[in-house]
């Protein structure tokens, strides 16, 4: 993902803009796009700061942390629950998650459900 623009080139866009060129103009000034001038422009006209908001970062996890509860009080009950039955019972209670969503879920509290095949013991090494 592309780095925001300086603050300070945002501002003196915006003051050559107030200044009374056009957005465009502006933009050809200061070698920044003519989208980007007229963004800039609407954002100091509306929330009077021109600073760019952070990029990045996790925005759904939130949602599927609201019904943690729910979640951990399903895998108490049945601990083999499997990712697809565990996303069929919440969905029965109105909660809708996708099974990657439930994989990072359980990802950030390090959790982890490890399913062994039933294999007969192996006489030259441990099995583990």
């Amino acid at each position: 993902m592309a780095k925001s623009l300086s603050v300070d080139l945002r501002k003196r866009v915006i003051a050559a803009i107030e200044a009374g060129a056009s957005c465009r103009q502006a933009a050809m000034r200061f070698g920044v796009s003519a989208s980007s001038a007229i963004r800039w422009h609407r954002l100091s006209k509306g929330r009077g700061d021109v600073t760019p908001h952070m990029q990045g970062g996790d925005r759904r996890s939130q949602r599927i942390e609201g019904h943690a509860d729910a979640i951990m009080g399903e895998l108490a009950k049945a601990p083999d629950i499997t990712l697809a039955d565990l996303r069929g019972t919440l969905a029965g209670q109105g909660v809708a998650v996708s099974i990657a969503g439930l994989w990072r879920f359980f990802g950030r509290r390090r959790i982890t459900l490890k399913k062994r095949l039933g294999m007969r013991p192996n006489r030259i090494a441990p099995t583990s």
